[in-house]
């Protein structure tokens, strides 16, 4: 990217140095076991080139939301021990991320030895990106590095402020994703279709005014898509509809954009939340008063289908059904076979749309899978990010 001209992790040297490497290895644990460490993996092209270039390695990164606690609920260990058995080196571990002790261990680290810190969230100063945090940081290496692209649509001491103190350069993984989501959005290979879905469509209105000027089909599903069927007049009562948002959605409709958006024409519907629930597949304009809206239809699948074999660029983001319930999966699960097989470039983000690329067992046919939830909406946004701005404009 032009924009990274020089500030790639290829156009430093980093041999004797010490390397501040910012990952994102806010992995999923159960009972302080790690059940997908596919974060940690991610970051390894960065780790090793790194390593292979004889750098002395701090790596540093936040795990949950300890709210500048030490929790041991929190800590970094077993992702430290994780990435000990991936690297088949040794990885050392530091009891805080500061502090004389961890001072210490980092100025005694020798050339393709590897120390990661603990939670940087078990300090205030991280989430407040504080100036001195920052600078005690930035105090234990030589050189910064940033490859958690999950992180950099936040404005925290990790991501931000340390490059005031630092030279300051992107790692594989973070210049991957920009790559590709701008890829993604530059329009080179038509048609562009992105499919949005989720719970709100407050959370994605941004998302959806950005994208339609992008965008040639925009599919909506999910329970996002409950709020413009209620805007277009249909009984949507007993399904979740964001009152303060039909005024808009109506808006969106009657406008000349309206043309790219296509919304579900039938829907399966329950009488309950429940895996047992009675269940069946209706018109919008005929759903018995009460009951939710819980996947779309097979019609619907079916106009979803031909517009993404269609495609030449697909974006997606938030599946279109409860999708975690068998009866209620077929619609999510149908796209994502239907996205992998389209032989278009794929983008595909947020958690529950990568749960159901796995679900579908076609996760390895997806063009680009990325690894920043929050991050990647940002970015679909037309958003500027904070933590690439700081590298972009670094002085050092």
């Amino acid at each position: 990217m032009g924009v990274f001209a020089k500030k790639t992790v290829r156009d430093v040297a980093v041999q004797g140095k010490t390397v501040l490497l910012r990952v994102d290895f806010n992995v999923k644990m159960q009972n302080g076991v790690i059940s997908d460490d596919t974060r940690v993996r991610a970051a390894l092209p960065t780790i090793n080139y790194l390593l292979e270039r004889e750098a002395a390695l701090i790596i540093v990164s936040h795990l949950g939301r300890p709210k500048g606690v030490a929790d041991s609920k929190y800590t970094l260990k077993p992702v430290a021990v994780r990435l000990q058995q991936l690297l088949k080196r040794p990885v050392l571990f530091a009891q805080d991320c500061l502090g004389t002790v961890t001072q210490k261990q980092a100025a005694a680290l020798a050339e393709g030895q590897v120390l990661m810190l603990e939670n940087l969230r078990f300090h205030e100063g991280e989430e407040k990106n504080d100036a001195i945090f920052a600078e005690q940081l930035a105090g234990l290496a030589d050189i910064y590095v940033n490859d958690a692209f999950g992180m950099v649509h936040r404005a925290h001491a990790s991501t931000v402020g340390i490059t005031d103190y630092l030279p300051a350069y992107t790692g594989f993984l973070l210049e991957s994703e920009l790559i590709s989501l701008s890829k993604a959005l530059d329009g080179r290979e038509r048609p562009v279709v992105a499919i949005i879905g989720g719970a709100k469509v407050t959370d994605k209105i941004a998302i959806i005014e950005n994208l339609l000027d992008k965008v040639d089909k925009l599919l909506i599903g999910g329970g996002m898509a409950n709020t413009f069927l209620a805007a277009m007049g249909y009984n949507m009562q007993g399904s979740p509809v964001e009152e303060d948002r039909l005024a808009w959605a109506k808006e969106l409709m009657m406008s000349p954009a309206a043309l790219k958006l296509i919304l579900p024409v039938d829907v399966v519907a329950a009488q309950e939340f429940a895996p047992e629930a009675t269940h069946h597949c209706v018109d919008p304009q005929n759903m018995p008063t009460g009951w939710l809206a819980l996947d779309i239809g097979p019609d619907t699948s079916r106009i979803f289908e031909k517009e993404i074999e269609n495609a030449r660029t697909i974006i997606w983001n938030g599946p279109v059904g409860v999708f975690e319930i068998e009866a209620f999966a077929a619609g999510t699960r149908t796209l994502a076979i239907a996205v992998a097989e389209s032989g278009a470039f794929s983008v595909v983000g947020g958690g529950d749309s990568i749960a159901a690329l796995n679900q579908a067992g076609v996760a390895e046919q997806i063009s680009f899978i990325s690894t920043g939830g929050g991050a990647m909406l940002k970015f679909l946004e037309g958003k500027k990010l904070p933590g690439i701005e700081a590298i972009v404009h670094s002085k050092r």
